[in-house]
């Protein structure tokens, strides 16, 4: 067998070793052996975290990519309670809060793209949101969106995981 680094024929001592036995050569095999060691750590560091995730940890991170895939969805289409074309900073606005009612959390339609102002600063301008949303998806959704305001729902991790692919995969 030839040496991967100096090209010398060798006889190999162990199974699949691609380099010889002189000192640089051997540096290099423990070089390569070092690199796949911490390779094979690293997948079996990313498994154990994403299993130590708590459900808040995930319902965090499934809020992020869930916010924006709503903010891809809706990137050419104005403020849903302003009506400004394309804001500079714009937000997942939801029309039930997600803090009331987890439900409706991740309900495509109680979420819209809000400016910021709107969304910050006159808390959601519901008055205008609601108006504009039942102009947008009707009054129908828009009631089974109220009905439901009180609706509580407590995620599991293969839920949160599931959703969180759901829109990654969209993104």
């Amino acid at each position: 067998m030839k040496c991967k680094n100096c090209k010398a024929i060798f006889e190999p001592k162990q199974f699949n070793r691609k380099y010889c036995t002189a000192d640089e050569c051997n540096d290099l095999y423990f070089e390569f052996l070092k690199k796949q060691a911490q390779k094979k750590w690293n997948k079996e560091k990313k498994i154990k975290k994403e299993n130590l995730q708590t459900v808040q940890e995930l319902l965090k991170l499934t809020q992020i990519v869930f916010n924006k895939w709503i903010r891809s969805r809706d990137k050419n289409t104005p403020c849903i309670s302003c009506k400004n074309p394309v804001p500079k900073k714009v937000n997942a606005g939801h029309y039930i809060a997600s803090g009331k009612s987890k439900f409706l959390t991740f309900h495509e339609d109680n979420v819209h793209l809000q400016c910021e102002y709107c969304n910050t600063y006159l808390h959601g301008n519901l008055v205008d949101y609601r108006i504009n949303l039942i102009e947008k998806i009707g009054l129908e959704r828009v009631q089974y969106l109220e009905d439901n305001r009180n609706k509580t729902k407590k995620y599991t991790r293969e839920e949160l995981k599931e959703i969180m692919q759901k829109y990654k995969k969209s993104i």
